[in-house]
């Protein structure tokens, strides 16, 4: 693709046509340099209202997003025994000879297999997992699931070091043939990384681990406390799940089930990883509920067929006399779930997609998914695969009735040594969509009056070294302004991906914290505007943009400077009046590469400051995004 580049005395010009309000900007060639940033604000020439959903978060089950110390709380990996104990790419060795443990097919608790221990005098032996994360005082609690002989003692410890007094244990001696539960209650007695299960018998015979369990004794619904507060914090009102290339080789069913160690584990067939079907629709729906977010759901248009998708419509939405509204509610939830926002698969453009094929068959695919979908709810709403291009146009041409969102997806690369090309290629990745998407609604004659917006329901960076820093918040920070500007076209956005790996949030084993894109996105949804206002910049370096809040008593002016110099901005507000007093939420650091790492002081934060009074000149710090709050008079 080519990139647009700042040149001196670039100028983004506000238009207004057929009442539609959007921001076209021209690049101008190189001229003189620019003596002074000068911005022109039009407050009363106010384009369409931002959507919340520009707001919008992304999770899928990839690496350590939902799982491995993700949004879920479990701690332990492979928890019910996809992988044989001690293969390659089990999490779980054995205490004991080699031939301790053995996979038992026949007399199995869930998935193929369950481990057989076999024990013989008083030496302990069974399995055990390391390498789980601890902190003093605090409590854990858990489950595990066992069947065997009536002559085996059973002890499950929790281990922090070496000596008897490192260790709290819970021991087990009521055993049977029949699988049973039995609780699990921990203290931790020091902080670690390294601590450790284990899960040892000594006796006579052999006993079976159906599954263990084990989270922090805080979580909340099996969420992770201290990500489910920041998450709050974040605010975000739409969440996509559960894909994302995962979805094309999901099936909804294997997550769902009142009783989560009964569902079958399964192979991540998109991320070759595993999956241990415990998060699934319920337990998606559960955050929503404590997050009080939207759900946006995706449906499997890889592997999967329109007859799975209805069924799962009707699961979500249908009524308690439906089949699939019977099976939801003897699974615990009486009341349909209501999703209104359902994504008709993930990126089948792409050879890397599971169950991709030409557009040519995928668009009498989506319209069988869609016609299928909507006969199990009529009042839902679909999102459609698009990629600018033949893709995109190929859609809204067969699939315009059948659609009403279409979506876009797009990832930066990292490999720019320039802050201000760096920061710019996010901007110039959503203007290319609009502009696309505007030219589509002039030409084809499937969209005349008929209006459907963008969904970027996967957007940011991808590569490079980690943490995220201050170059990838102000990127993300004139993302937000870009789509602001075309308020017009894009409906709603999903950053990509919240918790960990791409995320705004990220963890260790004990700890979160926001990175510096999650502190942009909670900035913006806090304390920007959501009418915006016209605005002609002249700045160089200084990306602008300006919006009223929603009962029009103070005007924001959110400023992105990528340079490595103070700038002084010259407001000309036209309009309205400043009253003087204002507000200020700011994100900067001298240093473009400063990020947050979990389990270390924040280094990079929102400051928030009172201004007793403020002029038409701002003073804009180096490497920056500011939110201005400005009171106004009418």
């Amino acid at each position: 693709m080519q990139t647009n580049r700042f040149n001196p005395k670039a100028v983004f010009f506000v238009v207004i046509l057929a009442g539609i309000f959007q921001s076209v900007p021209v690049f101008s060639q190189p001229k003189a340099a620019v003596e002074k940033n000068v911005v022109i604000i039009q407050a009363d020439r106010t384009g369409q209202p931002i959507s919340k959903y520009i707001y919008g978060q992304f999770i899928e089950h990839l690496g350590r997003c939902i799982y491995r110390g993700g949004i879920w709380a479990e701690m332990l990996n492979d928890r019910k025994f996809y992988h044989p104990v001690a293969a390659e790419k089990s999490p779980w060795k054995v205490v004991g000879p080699d031939d301790t443990v053995v996979m038992d097919r026949q007399n199995c608790y869930v998935g193929d297999h369950t481990p057989r221990v076999t024990v013989s005098g008083e030496t302990g032996r069974g399995i055990v997992q390391e390498g789980l994360g601890l902190r003093k005082d605090k409590k854990y609690d858990g489950r595990i699931i066992l069947a065997g002989s009536k002559k085996i003692k059973i002890r499950v410890s929790l281990v922090w070091g070496e000596g008897q007094n490192n260790r709290q244990t819970v021991t087990i001696t009521s055993l049977g043939r029949k699988y049973k539960k039995f609780p699990l209650n921990f203290t931790a007695g020091a902080d670690t990384d390294d601590a450790r299960l284990e899960i040892v018998a000594s006796g006579t015979g052999s006993f079976h681990i159906g599954t263990v369990s084990l989270m922090p004794a805080d979580n909340i619904e099996g969420m992770r406390a201290d990500v489910l507060k920041l998450l709050k914090e974040l605010d975000s009102p739409i969440y996509r799940w559960p894909g994302g290339n995962f979805v094309s080789g999901y099936d909804w069913r294997d997550g769902i089930g009142i009783d989560r160690d009964k569902r079958r584990p399964r192979k991540n067939l998109a991320w070759n990883d595993d999956e241990s079907s415990d998060f699934g629709i319920e337990e998606f729906m559960t955050l929503c509920r404590l997050l009080g977010t939207e759900p946006m759901m995706t449906v499997n248009s890889g592997f999967g067929d329109d007859y799975c998708a209805a069924q799962q419509v009707q699961y979500c939405n249908g009524g308690p006399h439906t089949p699939m509204g019977r099976l939801r509610a003897a699974n615990g939830h009486a009341e349909p779930y209501n999703i209104k926002w359902w994504c008709v698969g993930n990126e089948m453009f792409g050879k890397w997609q599971l169950g991709y094929m030409d557009i040519k068959h995928y668009v009498i695919k989506h319209n069988l998914f869609a016609e299928a979908m909507l006969k199990a709810d009529p009042t839902i709403k679909l999102i459609t695969v698009g990629r600018i291009g033949p893709w995109s146009e190929k859609m809204l041409t067969d699939c315009a009735e059948q659609t009403d969102v279409i979506s876009e997806h797009f990832y930066c690369n990292r490999d720019k040594e320039s802050v201000v090309e760096y920061v710019q290629q996010i901007a110039d990745r959503i203007r290319e969509r609009t502009e696309a998407h505007r030219d589509y609604r002039k030409r084809l004659a499937s969209l005349k009056g008929k209006d459907i917006p963008v969904a970027i329901d996967e957007w940011n960076y991808w590569g490079g070294k980690w943490p995220y820093n201050l170059k990838d918040a102000m990127g993300i920070a004139k993302g937000l302004h870009e789509m602001f500007r075309n308020s017009d076209i894009v409906f709603m956005a999903n950053y990509a991906q919240t918790v960990n790996l791409l995320g705004a949030i990220k963890t260790n084993k004990t700890d979160a914290l926001f990175e510096t894109n999650g502190l942009v996105l909670k900035m913006y949804r806090r304390h920007f505007g959501t009418l915006p206002a016209a605005v002609t910049n002249n700045s160089e370096f200084l990306d602008v943009v300006a919006a009223w809040t929603a009962d029009r008593k103070a005007l924001t002016i959110g400023i992105v400077n990528p340079s490595d110099s103070r700038q002084i901005l010259d407001v000309d507000l036209k309009g309205a009046e400043f009253s003087g007093t204002a507000e200020l939420w700011q994100i900067a650091d001298p240093d473009p590469m400063a990020g947050n790492v979990p389990g270390r002081p924040p280094v990079v934060q929102i400051e928030e400051k009172s201004l007793s009074a403020v002029g038409n000149e701002l003073t804009v710090p180096p490497f920056s995004i500011n939110i201005y709050v400005l009171t106004t008079t009418n």
